[in-house]
């Protein structure tokens, strides 16, 4: 990586994560918890095998990351340092929300990232009700909401569980349905698709 030479700690972050793509795969390992090379391939479509490659060399080097060996696959899984990137991450979310109505026509989106902004504005408005979960998406791309007793939790979908509701639909409608932009009511004219039960998914939607 290329220093910028200065005795700053901002400068000194941004030797480290400032590269372009570095930030977007903490942004993989925060979601995936461990991930393997070719997950973040998918993950981050556009990167090239080699330039991922050495990225990961970098963010390894600097301890950022580290790869676990095993059989019969490594995964990439996140230091203690590199999960303390989260809340940098979680500042970029927030900065980054009202600008994502204004991405390209062709912008290219995955479930799974919806799963970081879901987990902050998702709340649990019937706490009085029994546990529930909502999926968004499929194992192959996609997270469960899990809600219970006034709190959520998001995570990867579980292939055991059966969810009360699946969310299914575009990108930009699914992110305007979990910011609130969108209400539930007008969900199906945008695309959105809702299979199991609909009340399931509006106990954790924003109020809007």
């Amino acid at each position: 990586m290329k220093s910028y030479g200065q005795l700053c700690a901002v400068a000194r972050a941004l030797d480290v994560v400032g590269d372009r793509w570095t930030l977007l795969i903490v942004r993989e390992l925060l979601i995936r918890g461990r991930a393997r090379f070719r997950d973040l391939q998918a993950g981050l479509p556009g990167l090239a095998p080699n330039l991922l490659t050495q990225r990961l060399r970098d963010l390894e080097g600097e301890g950022v990351l580290r790869r676990e060996r095993g059989t019969p696959r490594s995964d990439y899984i996140l230091t203690e340092r590199g999960r303390a990137l989260e809340g940098v991450v979680r500042e970029l979310l927030k900065w980054g929300a009202p600008t994502v109505r204004d991405a390209p026509a062709d912008a290219i989106f995955q479930m799974h990232w919806l799963s970081m902004p879901a987990a902050h504005l998702l709340r649990d408005s019937q706490p009085e009700r029994g546990a529930g979960c909502v999926r968004f998406g499929d194992p192959a791309d996609g997270f469960d909401v899990l809600v219970g007793d006034g709190a959520v939790r998001v995570g990867p979908c579980d292939g055991g569980r059966t969810p009360d509701a699946v969310v299914k639909g575009p990108g930009a409608a699914l992110v305007g349905l979990v910011q609130g932009a969108l209400p539930l009511e007008r969900a199906a004219a945008a695309g959105v698709a809702i299979e199991g039960d609909v009340e399931a998914l509006r106990r954790i939607l924003p109020a809007g």
